[in-house]
């Protein structure tokens, strides 16, 4: 028989503890959630009643799980997942569905991947609406905290408890003034390295492949401008001895204003999907991820019949 405090243990309780276990802090959950930090400290109180433990410390300015947390935030994450999903209707009508779905993506994803995901959805769905968030890094931890519903971007998680379908592969070329004299041929690695570049370093957090191939061999490039994103890029380059590297389908967009050279370090990437046991056997979200696997198969099938 369950003890008297356990009585008032409930699922929005679970939700505030798995809460703080993630974000370390009393004061960022309240604002997950909408609450005063009072609401967040009376519920940890009631909890720890219940499980007798005190559940969490403080330890250098951060609030730290206690053993015996580690092991109910485990439990609580696979109860709360599992209600989420039984609370999911069986069936799905894209024309009469009402929801919010957040997508954790950046610039690039923005600009090749969502204009056409929300073109379907305003068609088929046009009671659901999309919210994109920036996923820079910590797309993967966003999911987790169930502050987005679906990643999208170059970074796969490499940790249990997501799913992941690859969406297309993607590689990196160079664009230039037509007027720089480096367009007229093929960019040989000398060239590459001693040209002055404006390098995108999306903020800091994260290094392009390309940047990486170089790093391996050793080299280092002229670096005359840094941005935090593509956003731009096509402006700043013009009327400049600039060049950038940027992924191809980034570059296509701007064929009639800069000229596109390959690059000598193309580096591969790809663009993945990724999601939560949480949303996994949702059937809206089996029919929006299906919806953006067909939405990108169709724009890769379309660039190869323009290639």
């Amino acid at each position: 028989m369950l003890r008297e405090p356990f009585l008032g243990v409930d699922f929005a309780a679970l939700r505030t503890l798995r809460l703080v276990y993630e974000n370390r802090s009393f004061t960022t959950t309240a604002t997950v959630l909408d609450v005063n930090q009072s609401a967040v400290s009376y519920t940890i109180e009631k909890l720890r009643r219940a499980f007798n433990d005190q559940l969490f410390y403080r330890q250098g300015g951060k609030v730290m799980p206690t053993d015996r947390c580690l092991v109910l935030v485990e439990g609580i994450a696979r109860i709360l997942d599992d209600f989420e999903t039984l609370a999911e209707p069986v069936t799905f009508n894209p024309s009469t569905a009402r929801q919010t779905i957040t997508i954790a993506c950046n610039y690039y994803e923005r600009q090749i991947i969502i204009p056409d995901i929300i073109r379907r959805v305003r068609e088929t769905a046009p009671g659901i609406r999309l919210r994109t968030i920036n996923s820079t890094t910590s797309g993967a931890l966003k999911l987790k905290k169930a502050e987005a519903d679906l990643l999208v971007g170059p970074i796969r998680p490499g940790e249990d408890g997501f799913y992941c379908r690859s969406l297309l592969d993607e590689h990196y070329v160079c664009v230039m003034d037509a007027a720089n004299p480096l367009c007229h041929g093929p960019l040989s690695v000398e060239d590459y390295i001693s040209a002055p570049h404006a390098v995108i370093n999306y903020g800091g957090g994260w290094r392009s492949n390309y940047l990486l191939e170089l790093d391996r061999a050793g080299l280092t490039l002229n670096e005359a401008l840094s941005v935090p994103s593509p956003a731009g890029i096509e402006d700043m380059i013009l009327g400049t001895d600039l060049i950038a590297t940027i992924p191809s389908r980034i570059a296509a967009r701007y064929d009639d204003r800069l000229q596109v050279s390959d690059c000598p370090f193309p580096a591969t990437f790809q663009i993945d999907l990724v999601w939560t046991t949480r949303t996994h056997h949702a059937p809206m979200h089996l029919w929006l991820r299906d919806m953006i696997s067909d939405s990108v198969n169709r724009q890769v099938e379309a660039d190869l019949s323009t290639a």
